[in-house]
């Protein structure tokens, strides 16, 4: 066997993807500080790598940068109406409560719809789906974000529109073999993928996948504490100026001193004010009561009821918030178990007021002083930061959630815009109409969606850039060019004649499944495109040489091309996951890796059992 001649630009260039890996890997320093330090190695060495200053930099402007970008934004905007709150209750109704029904269940429509429409902007719908179900089943989105990335890239190959490599791919077999793919050509052996990858992606990949990112817990909305829990604006001229906290509750509607939680004065906080605590004019008091009942008393103590956000009076900013809250379990054991709420003495024992009991699903606001308490009740408890530990150090009770560090967690109303829903739900429709007849690229389409939502005021400019996340544009926008000189110095073309060398030697179906391995590989280097443009003519010559079936070299590459799991940089879906997930580069070959190797053996199989050799 004569192997190809290492030149010294290949070997240049090899050193310098070996550097690079070996960065991303070990987390030495940021990958997106990497990738820039790339883009001025390239243009350092390029005599060798054959990227100057101008091509460096073409990785900015690449498609694939743009589209990125783009996706974030349109992800954002769905993220604003909470278009995405039926599907992701939906979800919950079939899951229950369970997680792990969960997560296939997601899985299966995400890779579903990846099958009918590109799977792009598939995911950039589902980011904030997801990431709300990680939250409401109490897991981290990194659970969930990268197996949504893969299923989607599986369901992607279900179909001939799934994914824009496969479109490519299917020109370059209809021009080199006079084959083009049929929209459902090969979806018995996408199906195959699909079904193989959720199986994975929900056992054993979970068990892989780390806890990069915690989940972000509202107990405002998880406990309907907004109704009960109000903001009350003392004017200067209500009957409350001037009274104690004890006389304020006799004219207020409500039960007893311990419901108002806190005063804000001047933008200091009085948490848990003590009886003989005197109200001025200009206070804020947070108190725990019904909404309509205090809504009706303001008038008539001058009152003003606030909403939850800053609001400005005057030359002033009235603060929001009504501290910490906490959520605990009543633990089987605990010297809890049998006492009465009211009798907990939670200010003196815990230096905190009890908002909220859930027993059973049921959600106790009210009069739940004479409530017994049983095993495994919840309870919400509203405190100081400072004073966290106290409830976090007791045996008596099980620390489960913290929302909120001096501030209201929940969302603020100003900016969910749930009118504009069937707006984003057009423009998204549009969007991806438009790539899938291919009357724009996916890239113009998706930034035409954006100028569209800031446009019918879905958007924000500054909610549009905000949702970038800039350090995965630089990661792909340096390691593009990384592509370019792997290209330009000829090194792509000498693994390629590498193979094709070693093809002689070997079986046919061992050749089929080294051009797949050889596709996955390269994939996450040079991206999906550029790979099916290089290997898919090699593969049908050596196809052509050893006397097999052509087309099934042609489906092993274009297969192992549109499913990259190795690394972020092998597919957009995977870096729009990237940053909202917390992953480190590693992360990507841990879990994707053994997918990969289990898909490079079902794959083979597969074209072997449904195309032959």
């Amino acid at each position: 066997m004569a192997l190809p001649t290492l030149t010294t630009d290949v070997l240049v260039v090899f050193g310098l993807v070996g550097v690079a890996i070996l960065f991303f890997v070990t987390d030495y320093v940021r990958p997106d500080v990497t990738a820039l330090s790339v883009i001025v190695a390239l243009v350092v060495l390029e005599p060798w790598t054959g990227v100057g200053a101008e091509q460096a930099f073409m990785g900015f402007a690449n498609t694939a940068t743009v589209t990125v970008a783009a996706m974030y934004m349109l992800s954002e905007g769905v993220h604003r109406t909470g278009v995405v709150r039926r599907l992701g209750a939906f979800i919950t109704r079939i899951a229950q409560d369970s997680p792990s029904r969960m997560t296939q269940t997601t899985l299966v429509l995400a890779g579903g719809l990846a099958g009918v429409v590109n799977n792009t902007p598939v995911v950039a719908v589902l980011i904030p789906m997801v990431t709300d179900l990680a939250d409401t089943y109490r897991i981290s989105p990194s659970k969930l974000l990268l197996p949504l990335s893969y299923a989607a890239m599986l369901g992607g190959t279900l179909t001939l529109i799934g994914s824009s490599t496969i479109l490519l791919a299917s020109t370059i077999s209809a021009r080199l073999i006079d084959h083009p793919f049929s929209m459902f050509e090969f979806t018995h052996l996408g199906l195959l993928g699909l079904g193989v990858g959720i199986v994975y992606l929900s056992t054993i990949g979970q068990r892989l996948l780390p806890s990069r990112v915690a989940p972000s817990i509202d107990l405002i909305e998880l406990f309907d504490l907004r109704t009960y829990v109000s903001r009350l604006y003392i004017r200067e001229r209500s009957p409350l100026v001037g009274q104690t906290i004890v006389k304020a509750t006799e004219s207020l509607p409500i039960n007893s001193d311990q419901q108002i939680l806190e005063v804000v004065r001047d933008g200091d906080r009085y948490a848990a004010p003590g009886p003989d605590f005197v109200l001025e004019a200009r206070d804020v008091i947070i108190v725990r009561a019904d909404q309509e009942t205090l809504r009706a008393a303001a008038p008539t103590l001058d009152l003003w009821q606030l909403p939850w956000m800053s609001v400005a009076d005057r030359d002033r900013t009235v603060p929001a918030g009504i501290g910490t809250l906490v959520e605990v379990k009543v633990p089987n054991g605990s010297d809890l178990v049998g006492q009465a709420v009211g009798s907990l003495g939670a200010r003196e024992r815990y230096k905190a007021t009890i908002l909220a009991v859930q027993r059973n699903g049921e959600i106790i606001h009210e009069q739940f002083d004479d409530l017994v308490l049983e095993r495994g009740d919840t309870l919400v408890f509203r405190t100081a930061s400072g004073n966290v530990d106290v409830l976090r150090d007791t045996t008596n009770l099980i620390l489960t959630a913290v929302a909120g560090s001096g501030k209201f967690e929940g969302t603020a109303t100003g900016k969910v815009r749930a009118n504009r829903a069937p707006v984003v739900v057009a423009i998204i429709a549009g969007v991806v109409l438009i790539a899938a007849f291919g009357l724009l690229s996916i890239a113009i389409a998706a930034l035409g969606g954006v100028v569209a939502m800031i446009v019918t005021g879905v958007l924000e400019p500054d909610e549009a850039y905000e949702a970038i996340s800039w350090n995965v544009i630089f990661l792909l926008a340096g390691m593009i060019p990384l592509g370019m000189a792997l290209e330009n110095s000829g090194g792509a073309t000498w693994i390629a004649q590498l193979v094709a060398e070693l093809a002689g030697l070997m079986p046919p179906v061992a050749v089929l499944l080294l051009f797949y391995v050889l596709a996955a590989l390269l994939t996450n280097i040079i991206l999906p495109n550029a790979t099916v443009v290089l290997l898919i003519p090699i593969a049908i010559d050596v196809a052509l040489a050893i006397g097999v079936n052509p087309f099934s070299f042609v489906l092993a590459v274009t297969f192992a091309a549109s499913t990259s799991f190795l690394t972020p940089l092998g597919y957009q879906t995977n870096l729009m996951v990237f940053g909202p997930g917390g992953y480190e580069f590693s992360d990507f070959f841990r879990v994707g890796a053994p997918l990969q190797a289990i898909l490079a053996v079902v794959t083979t199989l597969g074209i072997m059992l449904f195309w032959g050799l």
